[in-house]
């Protein structure tokens, strides 16, 4: 609201009280020239603003403050709204804790495993992260995580029992249970041209299974039926530095590949061998935003992969991508004298995950955040 004295005429300069203008008149550049800016002409000024307001229609200035109110309050709920605490991991875990049987075997209980560790309150450590990593670098990009973390619970929560990643999942991804070998061609690509390099190390490695006790670095998985062992040279994110000695060329591999996935807790390398009899029991992986990849070094016959119902089998010197988040199992009903089924497993990102969301993504889960 503006008001518009009249020309000053005395010799003091003051401007003379006017009627105030209804509410809403424009200021005229006469005002402006005339006005002159001593004490005694603010004094009037500000009488003139306190009758204008007077006079003003008092339901306009009800409906003012009505907006007013409802701003300030609407800047308070926003500046202190934190993410919803949906299940947390422990929650999501509870029908698989009740069997006591986890991924086809027992809970490891290692307190650096991401999968098998119960984390209350995982969602608000998350969106602490996130809120660290934006203030370092930028919220550009981000739109997408910060929308997975805030309502992770629900997302995990009503997902089809087909695809129900345990730890995080990413929304808008597009899901299938495989991947074509154009998915990440590079890597698949370089895996296969090194076939024999990667053999020749593990034939050195399985020689040591020889005797009866489990070899140094080798890890056994019991499963109801059977079993099956693992040689990692990355395991959750931290390289695992006695076994990539023992293993150096495929070590050194790892580092040519673009898209491993070798910085966060949901990246992996390893050898696995899947013994004559073993069935892996059905179960979904930590996340969707990585693709498990496994390069056939033995395939016998009767060894089969099943994701999302879809059933694959292996071939050796080939690479085969699928999203382990799906509902997935692997067996091997072939015969004793078959021998295992032997893959090189290596973890690399999701093609639709961009580059400012990896950076970020390694940075919020971080080993040891």
């Amino acid at each position: 609201m503006v008001w518009v004295p009249l020309r000053p005429t005395r010799t003091d300069h003051r401007a003379p009280l006017r009627a105030p203008t209804p509410c809403g008149t424009t200021m005229s550049l006469e005002w402006l020239m005339g006005w002159s800016w001593s004490l005694d002409g603010l004094r009037d000024f500000i009488a003139t603003g306190i009758q204008s307001f007077r006079d003003c229609d008092a339901t306009a200035l009800a409906a003012v403050a009505c907006f007013l109110v409802l701003f300030v309050w609407y800047c308070y709920h926003v500046g202190r709204e934190q993410p919803r605490a949906y299940a947390t991991v422990n929650a999501l875990m509870q029908s698989a804790e009740a069997n006591g049987v986890q991924n086809g075997y027992v809970y490891c209980h290692s307190p650096e495993c991401v999968r098998c560790t119960h984390h209350d309150g995982l969602n608000q450590k998350l969106y602490h992260n996130l809120q660290e990593y934006a203030k370092r670098y930028s919220w550009s990009g981000m739109g997408r995580i910060h929308k997975g973390i805030r309502e992770q619970g629900r997302y995990l929560n009503s997902r089809p029992s087909i695809q129900k990643p345990e730890v995080f999942f990413l929304p808008d991804l597009p899901t299938t249970p495989y991947f074509s070998r154009d998915a990440q061609k590079h890597d698949v690509e370089l895996l296969e041209r090194n076939f024999q390099t990667i053999l020749c190390e593990f034939e050195t490695l399985y020689k040591a299974f020889s005797n009866c006790s489990l070899p140094q670095g080798w890890k056994m998985n019991s499963t109801p039926s059977g079993e099956w062992f693992t040689f990692y040279l990355v395991n959750q994110g931290m390289c695992v530095p006695r076994n990539c000695r023992r293993c150096p060329r495929t070590y050194r591999l790892l580092g040519s590949l673009r898209t491993c996935i070798g910085n966060n807790v949901f990246g992996n390398a390893c050898i696995s061998v899947l013994s004559p009899g073993t069935v892996i029991a059905e179960h979904y992986g930590p996340t969707n935003i990585r693709i498990r990849c496994h390069l056939g070094l033995k395939t016998p016959s009767n060894c089969e992969l099943v994701v999302g119902g879809e059933p694959q089998c292996w071939a050796e010197g080939r690479c085969l991508l699928f999203d382990d988040s799906f509902l997935h199992t692997a067996f091997h009903e072939g015969a004793p004298e078959d021998g295992p089924r032997v893959v090189f497993m290596v973890d690399l990102w999701h093609p639709n995950v961009a580059a400012a969301e990896r950076q970020a993504l390694d940075f919020i889960f971080a080993p040891g955040r």
